[in-house]
This record gives C-alpha cells, structure tokens and sequence, in this order.
C-alpha cells in the first residue's frame, strides 16, 4: 500500500519531515531538529536504498528531536579531535597540572591509539571494551587501576561531549570497566612509628616524617612547609610559687613548648611544557622510531612506553613531547601549587614534643646557613638541603625508603603515613569531625579509605563480645549458685 498523498493545491506544515524517492534511484528524507548557531533550519538528510528504511531513518531522527537527545549540527567529530579539545581547551586549564599530565597519558598513551579514528557519533560500547581487552593482553599488562583510570578519563571526557551536544549517550556509561583490584593497605603498627621516630631523630630534615606520622601531612604539604606557617611558642614549666631563675621560658628546666602549623601550599615536580613555535621540530632528536622485528633490546626494559611486543612505542609523527629538552621550556620543575582542597588550608595544633624537635631543626638549619655562606639560596622553608633549595619530592621518598631499612621496619609507602595517623585518631577515639580537620578532609567517607581498624582493636571487641554470650545468667546469680 502506498503513501498518501498530499490534497492538490496544499503544502506540509512548517518543519515537518520529507520523504522522497531522488533521481539517483535512492530514497531520502529530511527532517527538521532545531535551529542552526546562525539561526538557520538545522534539517537533517538521509539516504536509504529503499522506502522502509528511510521511513525509519527519519522516524529515529524525530524520536531524538522529541526527547531532546539532538546531535548538533555540522560534521561529527572524531575520538581524537573530541579528546584532544577537551585536553587542551576544557578540562586542562581547570584542574592541576599533576591531574591534567595523567589525563594526557591516559588520551596521548592509549585512548588515541585504541579509538582515536572512530567518529565519535559511531563510538560503540563493544569498542571501548576491546581497548581494555587490548591493555590487559599487553606484555606486561597494564595494571588493573591504571585501566580503570583510562575508564574514568573516557567517562568523564564523554560526559562533557553529551552535555554540548556533540553526541546523544555517553558509551562509556555502558561499557563494563575493568574490575579494580586496589592494593590492601596495612598501616604502620604503633611499635613500627616509635622506631621510625627514634632512628629519624638521627637524620638530617629527620622531623620532617614525624610530621608525617603525627599529623598525616602529604607528601606535598610536608616539603612545602615554610617557616612563616610555623608558629612555636614556649611555656615556664615550673612549679607554682617556685619560679626558676631564668626570664626565657626555653630555658626553664621544666619548660614546654606548643605550637601550630598552618597548612597554604603543596610543592610538587611539575612536567616540563615546550616554550618554543615548533615542539615537533624542537624534541625531533629524541623521538623514539619503530625498533627491528627480532630487537630484544628494549624487553626488559621498566621505563620505556612500550607496545604488545615489549618495544618502545614510536612516536607520533607530529610529536611534540621531549619538552625538557627544550632551550625555552616553561612550566616544569619545583612548583607551589595550592592545596588540593579548600579543606586542605587549615591550621592545626601539633604535639608538644613535635613542636620542640622543629624548633630544634630550625637551629640545625640556621648551622646549615652559616656554613653554606654566599651559596644558602634563602626561600625560607622548613626542610631544604644544605644549601637552602626545597627538597624534591624524589629525594623525599628515597629518604623515606633509607629511613624504614634503617629502623628496620617493613617496606611501605609514604602515604602509608597519613594512613597510620588516620587509624592512629581510630584509636584515640577522635570525632570524625575534628579527624577532617586534622586531615584536610572534605568528606567525612574519607574516613573508611583511611581508618583501618587494628588488631588491638578487633581483639577488644572479641573478648567484650566473649563475656557478653558466656557470661553465667543474671538469674543463677541471684540464686547463689554462682559466685565471683
């Protein structure tokens, strides 16, 4: 049965579909879906071998324009160019350059290369689900959260394409993520602390862990510090009636110190940016090439980007990393940055014998200026090397990593740290409330990342619960059956 046709004489309303059979021996149709950025008719074409299946065609491109879920005008783009935008021009400039150097490793590394050519519009869930296949079956494997963490950056970067229209669903939202297995966490037993802390005492910038231990400052946070964000104050620690002979309370035998630090900055390595017109020309020395088929050179190599075979990943042909090379690099290096949070600038109490042993530090350290002389470069922080340069965070670590096997403690990362004072607060029973504080949290579910219940704890529970159920019944007694 055929199409009705139009009375003779009338036309179809304004915006309405068309479907017509063309001279090219195909049926087409268009339909109207909104309005152009130029305020022109944004009316959409398709083209079909036969009548059915335009009918469809045009009937989907209605549903869409109904519901509100409309393409934007113009050519779709592709995974690449939409990743690339969103890189350069949305997320980068909003976020911290640590986060938008892993957002750029995740797209430039393996959304590129494993999507990169589809059109955005066509990109399915089945292919978002084949690249992680692809990452699993590498030689090594990609870590299960470093996957994940390509999930995430995909998600989010389809969200803001959903949000300006440049596609109708978000693909990531349907494709299953790799299962993330996260590392079990096991903070440092109180008897562990306690050797840290003596064998740190011995150390050069030694307090600067204590810091770690006691008050769960980041990394970042810690080797920020500057002496302005310091405050120390000493207190006579005589007896009442008994003063000593001495004006300085720091000189009284039994004198005390308080204090407080407040926490403004963190200081983090930053990655270095070309400051030059051509960064493809500029780092074209370094770019890494295809190696030959039977190389074994590069298999048991753990730096290198490398590619199913164990080789280094050659580099694009329009490449424009190898910016530490640059002769105008701009960017990179020790930089201040703020807190990772507004919760993060805060000021905090800290105990009384940490107070004294930074107070302590800063005398060691104003030895270290004397004896430095003309080469002390003042910037007025806390922990420096000898000759007044901040502490990166590489040598950080790696004194981290002497200090464990000096006090003959279990290898652990630094942030294991603010893991152990977090389960240390557990312990003491501090409201949630004042352990985001002292945290820099800015949501109380921090809480179950970082408090891990101990041994001494679970066991308390266990012997409480035991004489809860075994204990004899009220009523034998009252009888006098049992006694004691």
């Amino acid at each position: 049965m055929g199409r009705k046709k139009r009375p003779e004489g009338t036309r179809a309303p304004n915006g309405a579909s068309s479907i017509y059979f063309g001279k090219d021996g195909k049926w087409h149709g268009r339909v109207t879906m909104g309005v152009r950025d130029n305020g022109k008719p944004d009316r959409r074409h398709v083209e079909r071998k036969t009548e059915a299946e335009v009918i469809r065609a045009v009937r989907e491109l209605e549903k869409q324009r109904d519901s509100g879920k409309v393409r934007k005008a113009g050519n779709a783009w592709t995974v690449e160019k939409w990743l690339t935008h969103w890189l350069d021009n949305i997320i980068g400039p909003s976020v911290r350059p640590k986060t938008a150097q892993r957002y750029r490793t995740d797209i430039v590394e393996y959304l590129i290369p494993g999507l990169g050519a589809h059109r955005l519009d066509k990109l399915q869930p089945e292919h978002i689900e084949k690249l992680y296949a692809k990452l699993r079956a590498r030689k090594p494997p990609l870590a299960s959260s470093s996957i994940y963490h390509v999930h995430a950056t995909i998600r989010t970067s389809l969200n803001e394409a959903v949000k300006r229209r440049h596609i109708v669903e978000n693909p990531a939202l349907i494709a299953k993520p790799p299962q993330l297995v996260e590392p079990e966490i096991e903070p440092l037993t109180v008897d562990e602390a306690k050797r840290i802390l003596a064998s740190a005492a011995a150390r050069r910038n030694g307090v600067r862990f204590a810091l770690a231990l006691a008050m769960g400052l980041r990394q970042g946070e810690a080797i920020g510090l500057k002496w302005d964000d310091i405050a120390i104050v000493w207190h006579h620690g005589c007896a009442e009636g008994k003063p000593c002979n001495t004006s300085r309370p720091m000189d009284c035998p039994a004198g005390y110190a308080t204090g407080t630090i407040t926490v403004r900055r963190a200081l983090q390595r930053h990655t270095w940016r070309h400051g030059c017109d051509n960064p493809t020309e500029c780092g074209e020395r370094f770019h890494r090439t295809a190696c030959p088929a039977k190389c074994k050179r590069h298999r048991d190599r753990k730096n290198c980007i490398r590619d199913e075979k164990g080789h280094p990943r050659p580099c694009a042909e329009n490449c424009a990393e190898h910016a530490r090379h640059c002769p105008d690099r701009v960017g990179g290096g020790l930089v201040e940055v703020p807190t990772k949070s507004r919760a993060g600038r805060r000021t905090v109490a800290i105990p009384g014998r940490l107070a004294e042993w930074l107070f302590q530090h800063r005398e060691e350290q104003a030895e270290d200026r004397r004896l430095a002389a003309n080469l002390w470069q003042d910037g007025g922080w806390v922990f420096a090397q000898p000759t007044g340069k901040p502490i990166d965070p590489r040598a950080d670590y790696q004194e981290w990593r002497d200090l464990l096997g000096a006090a003959d403690v279990r290898a652990a990362r630094l942030h294991d740290a603010r893991h152990t004072t977090a389960t240390m607060l557990l312990v003491l029973r501090t409201p949630v409330r004042a352990v985001m504080e002292l945290m820099g949290w800015t949501a109380a579910s921090m809480a179950s990342r970082y408090m891990h219940v101990p041994d001494e704890i679970k066991e308390g529970i266990a012997g409480q619960m035991g004489n809860l159920l075994w204990s004899p019944p009220s009523d034998q007694r009252e009888r006098g059956e049992i006694t004691g």
